[in-house]
């Protein structure tokens, strides 16, 4: 398919050391797909299920003790252990390549070598960056088909150049104590070994498009951000455009993916999603900031997706899709999962492919008792996403109105609040923190910061990272309105008091408005709050201006207890944290204190 002296070389070095049987392309063709998905069901990697019900579509189950990412097993290899920073796993490059290079040994003996050219972006944008993976594993290549743009032109897109991101990946024997995702910034190269579950394989996905490409970012003044992308499109017609970052189990892609409330629908207003979970953000000619959304697919977490949390998502997995872990029904050759309905087949096997009894499930012990794993998966193109932007595919991307930070707190943020400038954003985004909501993670409340929801994925250290945000601020002629969102806040009971899901767009047209200029805020010491009767609740069972009001409250004890959590958390990532952060917690400070 080339001939780049510069790929022809590096795989032929990687073949030497795998030692495949032989080297197959791919091409991105659905010949050659189809091939690959009849050769993966004939060997038990992958099960069709019911074509009527999901067609084209299949089941895949990982080996039990690799089911997620793990961040333990992740590395940052740098020069200079002091750029990767205090936040990340940090190992000397050429130890690192040493030390693995034992384990890829061999491991593709008997096995076949797939080479993966992909772009992350359209193809030819100016967004656009090229990677290829080498894997063991037909399951990766047909999850790298849907989640990233594959085939020929990939490669004549490149030309001769050597600029491409370099991924090694194999199965090996799934060993999770020689399990290691490593990133070599400096030498635009990801290794993983080991492991067969998605995160820490489809190396398109975290590992080159936030862990390679924010260092990539900062080296060449942009940012790749863990943001969703929206569009809100009013009766007239005018789309304004969204970027959001949250920590897992923050409805990120309901959000995405959102179903306007039914007084928004009648009256024409709609909701478009650009991107579920990446955000690649450039300055534009005009001064303002510009995001793609750089995959080509969603890799959605199935447990808890139905018609009421996000029946687009639903949809979206109905064709054409991979599924992960999930229960599969015997009854029907179809799949289920916890969250999905009040129906749990009775015949079925679970995500281990055991026997699965539905009657046995406790929910303080999901791994081990569900149908479906917690972290089961749905892999699904975007264009079947029924709510796809039609800007989805943009050469040039879509201009921020607003960028929206948020987290899961129980009493202390309030529902929306609005930063007083880009610096003051980077601090709210810095400070970016959720709890834990289960006894099953550790104890109950306990404050995890997550800055900008970046934590387990820049590619370098987080102050330098901070400071990176601070100097896009400084490039932005006509920078967005930063806010932060808090669907969590609880009763004294522990009932959240925000019905969220859909309502969301209800503070969405608050924050709108307020980039508009079309409303008035109430200066707090946190920053700017609606007035609580201009958050819209027409139609909105239960909840009054009263509501809105008790969601708003900013209890300043609470947030002073939180400042010192925060003094602690900067300490942690060291020396490297900007001053103007400093001052902005000084001021937060001074503030509460009034």
């Amino acid at each position: 398919m080339t001939n780049n002296k510069h790929v022809l070389d590096w795989i032929n070095s990687m073949a030497e050391l795998v030692q495949p049987e032989k080297i197959v392309w791919i091409d991105g063709s659905e010949e050659q797909t189809e091939a690959l998905r009849a050769e993966a069901c004939a060997t038990g990697e992958l099960f069709a299920l019911n074509p009527e019900k999901y067609p084209n579509c299949y089941l895949h189950r990982t080996a039990v003790n690799d089911v997620a990412r793990v961040e333990g097993r992740t590395f940052i290899c740098t020069r200079k252990k002091e750029d990767a920073g205090t936040i990340n796993n940090w190992m000397d490059p050429t130890e690192c390549y040493e030390k693995l290079s034992k384990l890829y040994k061999n491991s593709y003996k008997g096995k076949t070598m797939y080479v993966i050219p992909y772009s992350m972006g359209v193809v030819g944008s100016d967004f656009a960056k090229i990677g290829i993976e080498l894997t063991d594993s037909i399951y990766v290549v047909l999850n790298m088909l849907i989640m990233t743009r594959v085939g020929k032109n990939v490669i004549d897109a490149l030309g001769e150049s050597a600029e491409f991101v370099k991924g090694l990946h194999a199965v090996a024997d799934c060993d999770e104590e020689k399990r290691y995702i490593c990133h070599f910034p400096e030498d635009n190269t990801i290794w993983s070994v080991n492991s067969g579950y998605g995160g820490n394989v489809l190396l398109g996905k975290k590992c080159f498009a936030l862990r390679i490409a924010s260092y990539q970012g900062r080296k060449e003044g942009w940012m790749a951000e863990h943001m969703l992308i929206l569009g809100l499109e009013n009766p007239q017609g005018e789309v304004k455009y969204i970027s959001a970052a949250f920590p897992s189990a923050c409805g990120k892609t309901n959000l995405a993916m959102l179903i306007p409330p039914e007084i928004y629908k009648k009256a024409g207003y709609k909701v478009w999603t650009v991107g579920d979970d990446i955000a690649w953000i450039r300055v534009g000619a005009d001064g303002r900031l510009y995001a793609v959304n750089p995959e080509n697919g969603f890799f959605g977490v199935a447990p808890g997706t139905n018609e009421h949390s996000n029946l687009n998502a639903l949809r979206t997995a109905q064709k054409n899709c991979i599924f992960t872990n999930v229960c599969h029904n015997l009854d029907d050759n179809t799949i289920w999962w916890e969250g999905l309905d009040n129906n749990p087949p009775k015949n079925a096997l679970n995500w281990r492919g055991e026997k699965w009894d539905y009657t046995k499930y406790d929910k303080a012990d999901k791994v081990g008792t569900s149908g479906a794993h917690p972290n089961s998966r749905f892999t699904a193109m975007a264009s079947n996403c029924p709510c796809i932007s039609p800007e989805f595919n943009s050469l040039q991307g879509v201009p921020l109105t607003a960028i929206i930070f948020g987290g899961r707190r129980a009493k202390t943020a309030p529902l929306v609040y609005e930063s007083r400038s880009w610096q003051h954003g980077t601090f709210v985004g810095s400070i970016m923190a959720s709890e834990t909501t289960a006894a099953a993670s550790g104890a109950v409340g306990v404050v995890r910061r997550d800055p900008m929801a970046m934590r387990p994925f820049v590619g370098y250290d987080m102050g330098d990272y901070f400071a990176h945000w601070l100097n896009m601020g400084k490039k932005i002629p006509n920078a967005p309105k930063i806010f932060h969102v808090n669907w969590f806040r609880t009763d004294d009971e522990g009932h959240f008091i925000w019905p969220g899901f859909g309502d969301n767009m209800r503070v969405l047209m608050w924050i709108l408005a307020r980039c508009a200029g079309e409303v008035e805020a109430v200066e707090t010491p946190i920053g700017f709050i609606p007035k609580a009767e201009d958050i819209n609740i027409e139609g909105l069972d239960g909840v009054t201006v009263d509501t809105i009001r008790e969601l708003l409250t900013i209890d300043n004890a609470s947030w002073l207890e939180d400042v010192e959590n925060i003094k602690s958390f900067y300490k942690q990532i060291g020396d490297r944290v900007p001053a103007e952060l400093y001052d902005e917690l000084a001021t937060l400070e001074a503030n509460l204190r009034k």
